[in-house]
């Protein structure tokens, strides 16, 4: 493997500095074997990284060099990828322990109406936090999946029984590889996120139109009377999934994005809710027209799927 490494010195009376320094790097999730040598994966975000501490560091009136590595004397890889699982095993643990005390307070105040909202609260702190950890988990520490589980436990603990769910009809992906799909103007979060699993898993050159009328043989969605659109609590990007037989966490998570930003019914908490929202609503606000909404929709939904996948977060 590549690694990058910071090594650094501060004057001594730099109390301010080191501390705030500190802080950075246990953020980074940067392991340091000894001394002021502090070591990460050689991706291009940590690299970056490193690079701007390094010139803080100076400005500060201290030393510092960056360096690539290819092989520590006395440390293989195998190792310093346990020092990493370690270290993101010691921040997963203080999840756990207080997930198991927000599990023990829900299974013995569920009823209370308030105190629900209160669980809910604390679940999105500790989604958040686990989510913090996991964007530097590097190397998939075994502990992080046992918060995933844990989390996802207490959701369901928390998410009221509906008998009345929906149950979506299987829809055959061949089936619908030359369809020409038409959905309304201006499209927001579903129809973006719809129009990317169409190009993504069905037809990447498909005709999408935006109207308010569809044209004979077009599959409409997410508009009044459309083949796939809202049903029960779902918006049509969850039908669509589950019609297509699409279950990837990657795509759960995104699901729950788009419900929350499409519903707004507080079902679902997640940390990327806020800026794909302020995204959306910038374009709409900036005129963007509707081809090049769909085009910016895609990319986006393009990094936010390899955002999650990347973390292998179920929640």
């Amino acid at each position: 493997m590549q690694w990058i490494v910071l090594s650094y010195s501060l004057p001594s009376m730099a109390n301010t500095p080191r501390v705030t320094l500190w802080r950075r790097l246990r953020r980074l999730g940067a392991v340091s074997p000894t001394g002021s040598v502090y070591i990460l994966p050689a991706h291009d975000e940590c690299v970056e990284s490193f690079q701007w501490l390094a010139q803080e560091i100076q400005q500060a009136k201290g030393e510092a060099l960056v360096m690539s590595v290819a092989q520590f004397e006395g440390l293989n890889d195998g190792q310093m990828m346990t020092l990493f699982n370690q270290a993101r095993a010691e921040e997963y643990e203080e999840i756990l322990e207080a997930l198991a005390q927000l599990e023990r307070q829900v299974v013995e105040d569920h009823a209370e109406e308030a105190t629900t909202a209160d669980f809910h609260n604390t679940l999105h702190k500790l989604q958040k936090q686990q989510s913090e950890v996991a964007r530097i988990d590097y190397f998939q520490c075994p502990q992080g999946t046992a918060v995933t589980a844990k989390l996802n436990q207490i959701k369901q603990m928390l998410t009221p029984s509906d008998a009345s769910v929906p149950q979506i009809a299987n829809a055959v992906i061949a089936q619908y590889q030359e369809t020409q799909w038409v959905t309304r103007p201006r499209p927001h979060v579903d129809r973006l996120a719809c129009a990317w699993l169409i190009r993504r898993y069905l037809n990447p050159e498909a005709v999408i139109r935006y109207a308010v009328e569809p044209e004979p043989g077009e599959v409409g969605f997410d508009m009044d009377g459309a083949e796939f659109s809202h049903q029960g609590n779902l918006c049509t990007f969850e039908v669509m999934l589950q019609a297509f037989q699409l279950g990837e966490a990657a795509h759960i998570l995104m699901a729950e994005i788009v419900h929350e930003i499409d519903l707004r019914d507080g079902r679902y908490q997640r940390p990327e809710t806020a800026g794909v929202d302020a995204t959306l609503r910038g374009w709409l606000l900036a005129n963007v027209p509707d081809s090049e909404l769909e085009q910016h929709g895609i990319a986006l939904f393009d990094g936010l799927y390899a955002a999650l996948s990347s973390t292998n977060q179920t929640q």
